[in-house]
């Protein structure tokens, strides 16, 4: 990261120091402007409980309780949705005309590039935007403005089973050499997926973005530019192929048929060596007896230069014209309390300097650290790009294929990376 840009968001961290005095109530832009009188603001927010139970409807009924406990007049109605559903039926609202005045969802550029939001800073004190991450603000923005103002994020650095390994004689991996090195002896021991590699439908677009990132390369080049069949991407994917795949270390199931779900069962069931983690899975082994090590993801000659973060989006919508309301709801909901609630009980991370200086100090979330130290220098697919829904689907559907037996990684990564080029070309 630059050191300016991070010197920027330190002065913003001490800014929100002394203008919020760290309490779990914020007043919001008093200046904002916006309708008198009783408002009711409706929100719509995806559900992040992995056990089916409410602990998502329970974070948004308390806050809301507190919310309106300081601000007569307003009132505020959560609608929680699955993940399988939220963003369908938001996009639904929105084409019906019924636009929520907020929404958490995993995607805003499209509703950005329609002028259907409202922009961060129209929203959110000066102190409350500046605390911000700097990787999560730049990921937030649609033509340098920033619409998506993130709500959680994680990293995904490199899981592995400690006992597998111990067994094994393996050692953890700094580089893809001793990856496959400490591969091949889980293979020996009779480890059934020595590493799990998602390449499937669900979330293909995320795993190939680790490796491309720990290759040198990335979904985009330095002009911000799809670069899918980069050399480095290509040469990421043809190790896979030749040192991973055709070798039978990476399991039963192919890699374009794997979905993350499945790997990350299948790891906690105690089937897998290594794959790359989600905060969220150290929780699901621990309740099943696997010990987790992790490191950061290797590369091609040590660690990766770059992890992958991901983040999920809140924004606000300007259908009902409730500007003042819904950035005086916003300032509460990126106070430090709330932000870490959230972010410690679903294993997540902070998406705020001061919540996350709390979070590498405070014991009860030490599982966390490993994930943290790698979020300020992390990179974010490119979800400012309109284009991106549709790359990212063709990605999911397609990627895979290049470490088939017959796929060749230079004409699949090929012929993404055209269909990325004409899509972005009709942004």
């Amino acid at each position: 990261m630059d050191e300016a840009v991070e010197r920027r968001r330190f002065l913003g961290w001490t800014a929100a120091v002394a203008v919020l005095g760290m309490t779990a109530t914020v007043s919001g832009c008093g200046s904002l402007g916006g309708d008198s009188g009783d408002v009711t603001l409706r929100l719509v927010a995806a559900d992040y409980d992995l056990t089916g139970g409410d602990t998502t409807k329970k974070y948004w009924a308390d806050l809301v309780t507190a919310f309106e406990a300081g601000h007569p007049g307003v009132k505020v109605e959560v609608q929680v949705e699955s993940w399988d559903d939220v963003d369908r039926k938001v996009a639904e609202m929105v084409k019906a005309d019924k636009a929520p005045d907020i929404a958490q969802i995993g995607a805003y550029a499209d509703y950005a590039a329609a002028d259907q939001l409202y922009a961060a800073d129209e929203l959110l004190s000066i102190p409350v935007q500046s605390n911000f991450l700097a990787p999560l603000v730049e990921a937030g923005e649609h033509k340098r403005t920033q619409y998506g103002m993130p709500f959680v994020a994680s990293t995904r650095p490199l899981f592995y089973n400690k006992a597998l390994f111990a067994e094994a004689g393996a050692k953890p991996p700094t580089t893809w050499a001793e990856l496959a090195e400490a591969a091949d002896k889980l293979k020996d021991d009779g480890v059934r997926t020595p590493f799990a590699l998602p390449l499937g439908p669900e979330e293909a677009q995320a795993e190939a973005l680790m490796w491309m990132l720990s290759g040198g390369g990335g979904w985009t080049d330095g002009t911000d530019h799809y670069a899918v069949d980069s050399d480095a991407n290509i040469k990421t994917f043809d190790w896979l192929k030749n040192n991973l795949v055709a070798k039978g270390l990476t399991g039963p199931v192919a890699p374009g048929k794997l979905n993350r779900k499945a790997a990350f069962a299948a790891f906690a069931n105690g089937e897998v060596g290594m794959l790359n983690g989600h905060p969220s899975l150290l929780k699901e082994a621990a309740k099943k007896g696997v010990q987790v090590g992790q490191v950061p993801l290797p590369g091609v000659d040590g660690q990766a230069e770059a992890a992958m973060g991901v983040a999920d989006w809140i924004m606000g919508f300007k259908q009902n014209g409730h500007r003042k309301e819904i950035g005086d709801f916003l300032n509460f909901v990126f106070s430090d309390e709330n932000v870490l609630k959230f972010a410690g009980d679903n294993d997540l991370l902070p998406v705020t300097v001061t919540a996350s200086t709390r979070m590498e100090t405070e014991p009860e979330h030490a599982n966390l650290r490993v994930f943290l130290k790698t979020l300020p220098e992390s990179q974010l697919p490119p979800v400012g790009k309109t284009s991106w829904a549709e790359v990212s689907e063709n990605v999911k559907q397609n990627i895979g294929k290049a470490v088939t037996p017959a796929g060749v990684p230079s004409q699949v990564l090929g012929a993404i990376g055209r269909a990325a080029t004409a899509a972005e070309s009709a942004e």
